[in-house]
């Protein structure tokens, strides 16, 4: 389901939450407008800490997708993205209950090097989190025009019904099995997600996913938060937060922002360290990332 974003009138209505239940994403249109994604890309630009902690994941043909990660919505730009109502308030919406930011990346496939993501389920990695059940969303904020040639999120309509299935190491990361994504592309439609600058994605975390190789000249990059709900916190201390109440802000505020640079409290998964490495690729044992470049430059 695909609905076009209106600030005048623009309410998650019983139809968008049956979609959601049912096909396991919606799409909401220019929920942040130009000016706010060039606001995020400013703020991508000038914050240090961006590139610092960035690193590298390897698919099985070589290439490798760019990717940050962080923990905490932080007071710059991206905070007040994460943290703006009405991205906030469809999450909750969709999941039933109140939401926390669980944490937050930056995806980055460059021209003609953006590896491909193998088919996975979001869930298939945060329950070895310690996350009880999947109720979890990722609101996929294209930066840049995203389409099948530079690697759009192709997913699986209505494979979260089927539950969680078993994930093994493919190339730098953890797949689903291929035998059950199989038997499941019979039964379950395939659709690509072409995305202009500003479209959200929401995706429920069992729902199979992947996206391709960028074989154009053109950038990709993708700003992707994490919700969980309250209910939902993690049954164990983890490498990403249990529930921390959300300082909801009005919906101008990413417009309204300033700080580009201040990004204090964030909580950068440092990289360098590679039993966090580990983690955040899904990898069963640190001697994996042998096969995973990876950098903090």
């Amino acid at each position: 389901m695909e609905v076009v974003y209106n600030e005048d009138d623009y309410i998650v209505n019983d139809a968008m939450k049956d979609a959601y239940l049912k096909h396991g994403y919606i799409i909401v249109r220019k929920l942040f407008s130009l000016e706010e994604v060039e606001q995020i890309i400013k703020n991508y630009e000038e914050g240090e800490a961006y590139h610092k902690y960035e690193f590298q994941v390897k698919d099985s043909d070589g290439n490798h997708s760019v990717q940050t990660t962080w923990n905490f919505p932080g007071n710059d730009v991206f905070g007040m993205a994460v943290r703006t109502q009405k991205l906030v308030e469809t999450c909750a919406q969709l999941l039933g209950g109140e939401v926390y930011h669980y944490h937050s990346k930056i995806v980055i496939k460059h021209p003609k090097t953006g590896g491909q993501r193998c088919w996975h389920q979001d869930y298939g990695y945060w329950y070895n989190n310690f996350v009880p059940f999947p109720d979890l969303i990722t609101a996929f904020i294209a930066i840049d025009p995203i389409n099948k040639a530079n690697g759009c999120l192709q997913v699986l309509d209505g494979s979260h019904t089927a539950g969680r299935i078993e994930h093994a190491l493919t190339g730098g990361e953890k797949g689903a099995d291929m035998e059950r994504v199989e038997q499941l592309l019979k039964v379950c439609p395939l659709k690509y997600i072409e995305q202009q600058p500003g479209d959200v994605l929401f995706i429920h975390s069992n729902i199979l996913h992947k996206s391709d190789t960028n074989t154009s000249n053109d950038r990709r990059m993708a700003f992707l938060p994490v919700y969980n709900r309250k209910s939902n916190s993690p049954l164990r201390e983890g490498i990403h937060p249990g529930y921390t109440p959300l300082d909801v802000v009005y919906n101008d505020a990413v417009l309204d922002c300033e700080n580009y640079t201040d990004l204090n409290g964030k909580g950068f998964l440092d990289i360098s360290d590679p039993e966090c490495l580990k983690t955040v690729l899904n990898l069963d044992s640190a001697a994996s990332l042998k096969e995973t470049p990876y950098n903090t430059s």
